[in-house]
């Protein structure tokens, strides 16, 4: 029984199942939000083992396309590509009360503040007898982490009182959009004003900014007055849409994964054979089912409705409940169970020739596409090919990236 591939060649001999990521996708991600937020720096953000991908393979890619910072939330995420020897200007954002301030200031990582960070910050710096790189964060309307406006001159006070002492540099200003994959929305506006007031007071404050950004993936397309001196790219760095009613294809970006298996068993059923647990399907008529070795331990989402999956250039729809490790899609009654029986069965990537792509698991899941690269468990491994030269990242990297999960 022969397994065809629909992968690039640089893919051959890969396990039965695996995220299969091509960093030329990235790099061509890069290279094009380079030309869009220009004159403005990009920020590859690699948060979340780079959304699913490979944390330490994607911030080299994109470096290598021209990135000049890489943006991670949690300080152990930023420790862990400067284990990798990775030295690009870093920022950590997403903090607590038990975060590492001080190996972050020793290994040079930029630290987002809120406010309540300093007196730690400040201590770290002390401790490592070097002054530490602050961005200050501006909660201009999305309510999450930063400082409210009506604290953001007392906040300045004290970073700059700080900055005074030689304990930090305040290097930046920045805060996050809420609703800029809906651009006609205007909160945006509201948002980008409050921003322009806090850099503005910053300023006067005796802030020497190197970088203001505020720009997410959806602003760098659709909002050009958000770019300021950097722009934080997230999901399309991974060559996804941040818009609903924009495809990638749309936008110019590649989507950098492939997820992927083996059909593991075939077999022909009678009218009304039950599929799954519940019995929430049964087949209509006399067919055959094919088992597909992939569930919600693998990260594919327990709530998909008829999620697609790609066997032998013919799309397939999953039937009945994804089980943990496992799911079953329906044949058809014609279907020729040796030709399918090992074959490569592609559940998203790239959508060429018609093929299954995130956003479609994202509509039967009811999710979107961020969810569906980022979850994909620790079980399955990536693999790093490069298509722009027809090889495949070294044994060991891939071992060590499957072996990162989540980090």
């Amino acid at each position: 029984m022969g397994v065809t591939s629909t992968l690039h060649p640089a893919a051959e001999r890969l396990p039965e199942r695996a995220a299969v990521v091509d960093l030329e996708a990235i790099r061509h991600n890069v290279r094009l939000l380079r030309t869009v937020a220009a004159p403005s720096r990009v920020m590859a953000v690699v948060k979340a083992d780079a959304y699913g991908h490979g944390a330490v393979p994607v911030a080299r890619a994109a470096l290598e396309a021209g990135a000049s910072w890489l943006g991670v939330a949690h300080i152990g995420e930023a420790l862990a590509l400067r284990a990798a020897g990775i030295e690009a200007p870093t920022l950590a954002w997403l903090h607590t009360a038990e975060s590492n301030f001080s190996a972050a200031v020793g290994a040079g990582v930029d630290l987002g503040c809120s406010g309540w960070e300093l007196g730690q910050i400040v201590q770290a710096a002390r401790e490592q007898e070097r002054p530490a790189r602050v961005h200050l964060k501006i909660d201009t309307g999305l309510g999450r982490n930063g400082v409210t406006p009506d604290r953001w001159e007392s906040v300045l006070d004290e970073a700059t009182d700080y900055q005074d002492q030689g304990l930090l540099r305040v290097v930046g200003v920045f805060s996050h959009l809420a609703v800029a994959d809906e651009p006609d929305r205007p909160e945006t506006d509201v948002q980008l004003d409050v921003f322009r007031d806090a850099v503005a007071l910053a300023e006067d404050a005796g802030c020497d900014l190197e970088v203001r950004h505020i720009a997410n993936s959806p602003a760098i397309f659709s909002r050009p007055d958000s770019h300021f001196d950097l722009v934080r790219a997230g999901i399309s760095v991974y060559g996804l849409s941040p818009f609903p009613e924009q495809s990638a294809r749309d936008l110019g970006l590649r989507p950098a994964m492939t997820l992927r298996t083996l059909v593991s068993q075939c077999k022909r059923v009678p009218a009304g054979q039950g599929v799954s647990y519940g019995l929430t399907y049964r087949t209509p008529g006399e067919s055959a089912l094919g088992l597909i070795p992939l569930g919600y331990a693998d990260g594919v989402p327990r709530t998909s409705d008829g999620g697609p999956v790609r066997i032998a250039d013919r799309t397939y729809r999953v039937v009945g409940r994804v089980a943990m490790d496992q799911m079953v899609v329906d044949l058809g009654p014609e279907a020729d169970l040796e030709a399918v029986a090992g074959s490569e069965a592609v559940l998203f990537g790239t959508g060429e020739d018609g093929g299954p792509t995130a956003d479609d698991w994202a509509r039967a899941a009811g999710t979107i596409n961020y969810e569906i690269v980022t979850r994909i468990s620790p079980r399955v491994p990536r693999i790093h090919v490069d298509s722009a030269e027809h090889r495949a990242s070294a044994p060991a990297d891939a071992a060590a990236t499957t072996a990162g999960g989540a980090a």
